[in-house]
């Protein structure tokens, strides 16, 4: 029975049958994906690339970050691609079913607050205000409500659903508790629907990954941002997010691997050393920030050490380095 015998296989095992396996494989050979919208650009750009040198089929699904994680822990797929770290009662759904998994940071995101393109009266907004709309129970209706400098336009929000990573980091970043907000604003886990209802309403105000950003730049207009006061204003970018001023919206991004599955199935295994080598390149080309050299070694060397587990406690942690989050794992 599987579940007795994930339980039962020793780190040391699971190194020593991943890395001895012959990489052969059959035409049928099948590689299941699912979870977040926000990660699906990164993932679906290596499955691709992977598929065109391989006789593998790879299939990339976009059900949100907690609902590839329901897939993932009843053993349904392979990865689950996430945009904010494994919960507690994900934890406790993989131990049940003797899923263990390895948990692989692959890239950066700034995390992006988009208002319409015709919105000329927000110059920025600071987390404080940020925290003033979203919080539960907030009473915000129109944009005078925020700034009494700006004009009395009806607001109208736009953003991830419950089930969404992006979502869970949002809440936890600015209103201090991952799934704490208002409830009355259009929910979607696809992006692309956020980007429409954003740019066909005056005053809509959304946010999602930076991609879907970048790819709609004639639709919406990006809102920098401020993270405390006195604090100046900064543009959700790559450098920013690299040189640690975009706070406290730029966040890591996940895959992860079910530890079984990379062990003995060796198109598993080289799927996800594909992605670690190519993650660099294929990042940048869909829009996201890579990860420093140095921390895509360190990624790499934890793959290869097939350690199981994760780094968190359970809820999105902001301002993590990826290295402190590795050495966490022992």
């Amino acid at each position: 029975m599987q579940t007795k015998f994930v339980k039962a296989l020793t780190v040391a095992s699971f190194v020593a049958a991943a890395f001895s396996a012959p990489v052969t494989f059959a035409a049928d050979k099948i590689i299941k994906i699912d979870g977040s919208s926000t990660v699906y650009p990164i993932t679906e750009a290596v499955a691709e690339e992977f598929q065109a040198s391989q006789k593998v089929k790879v299939t990339v699904g976009e059900s949100g970050t907690g609902g590839g994680f329901k897939k993932f822990c009843r053993g349904e797929t392979d990865v689950s691609d996430a945009s904010r770290p494994i919960s507690q009662k994900e934890m406790d759904a993989c131990k049940e079913a003797g899923i263990q998994y390895i948990e692989l940071p692959i890239a950066y995101d700034a995390l992006t607050v988009v208002v319409n393109s015709k919105n000329e009266f927000v110059k920025s907004l600071s987390a404080e205000e940020l925290k003033k709309i979203w919080a539960p129970g907030s009473s915000v209706k129109n944009w005078n409500q925020v700034n009494s400098a700006y004009p009395n336009q009806a607001m109208s929000l736009f953003g991830p659903g419950t089930a969404s990573g992006t979502f869970d980091y949002f809440t936890e970043a600015i209103n201090g508790k991952s799934k704490a907000s208002r409830s009355d604003y259009t929910p979607s886990e696809d992006d692309n629907v956020l980007v429409q209802g954003v740019a066909s309403n005056l005053g809509g105000l959304g946010y999602f990954g930076y991609a879907y950003y970048a790819e709609n730049k004639d639709k919406l207009r990006a809102v920098p941002i401020v993270a405390k006061a006195g604090s100046p204003a900064v543009m959700p970018s790559p450098e920013s997010v690299m040189n640690g001023t975009y706070q406290p919206l730029s966040r890591p991004l996940f895959i992860y691997v079910n530890a079984t599955a990379a062990a003995f199935k060796p198109e598993v295994k080289a799927f996800v050393n594909y992605y670690l080598e190519n993650a660099p390149k294929l990042v940048k080309e869909v829009k996201y920030v890579p990860l420093p050299t140095e921390d895509y070694t360190a990624v790499k060397a934890h793959f290869k050490a097939m350690k199981p587990g994760t780094g968190f406690n359970g809820t999105p942690e902001v301002g993590i380095k990826i290295t402190d989050l590795l050495s966490r794992i022992k």
